[in-house]
């Protein structure tokens, strides 16, 4: 995807002359909100990417020229601004990711809040409830050794069973593709990978050709 990764945060120019549009995207929501990069194959110079709205309901998929790209976020950008809550707004969602920084921050790996946190965090934009999951990406490009597992069974604890607890959705992003950690940690021995080619069940997501 030419340096584009999934789950970055994309502001556009515009959508492609031609392009379905849902009935709740109007010109003002996509000024304000940005697309989500998303992992599928596409012709060279341009980029899937999906479109959000206030509701979980209000999802589209579609693809951008990257030379409309205006900005660009990404997660570990708004890892910094883990500390700093929104205006005017709490969630469990968010308190968690407060609290779960400097756990990842000490793993010493690049991470950063996805989903609708990580949304929010860019934009400002209203779209967390009060149940929000928390999502988080976290780049590892080998397997983690024991103390390392153990640092990630510790982020997985404070997020699901901590004073602010909530659903979390932890994705593994090494450098292939992406998969679910609580897949891995349940110790299956395969996990499904998603890739930008489709998603691939492996017993080695750190080995694949």
């Amino acid at each position: 995807m030419d340096g584009w990764r999934a789950h970055d945060l994309l502001w556009v120019s515009g959508l492609p002359d031609g392009a379905p549009l849902p009935a709740w995207l109007d010109g003002d929501w996509l000024r304000a909100a940005p697309l989500v990069v998303r992992r599928a194959s596409c012709a060279p110079g341009r980029i899937p990417v999906g479109v959000r709205g206030l509701l979980r309901s209000e999802r589209q998929a579609c693809e951008v020229e990257a030379a409309a790209v205006l900005r660009r976020v990404t997660p570990e950008v708004l890892a910094r601004l883990a500390y700093a809550p929104l205006p005017d707004f709490s969630c469990a969602a968010l308190d968690a990711l407060r609290q779960v920084a400097p756990l990842l921050d000490a793993t010493g790996w690049a991470w950063g809040p996805t989903g609708g946190v990580g949304f929010a965090l860019a934009s400002g934009l209203p779209v967390l409830r009060a149940d929000s999951d928390l999502d988080l990406v976290l780049r590892i490009a080998a397997p983690p050794d024991a103390a390392q597992a153990g640092a990630l069974r510790a982020i997985a604890a404070a997020v699901t069973s901590g004073i602010t607890a909530c659903r979390l959705d932890l994705q593994i992003d090494t450098g292939h593709g992406g998969f679910a950690y609580a897949e891995w940690a349940a110790g299956r021995g395969r996990v499904l990978l998603k890739t930008d080619q489709g998603p691939v069940l492996t017993s080695t997501p750190w080995e694949l050709a």
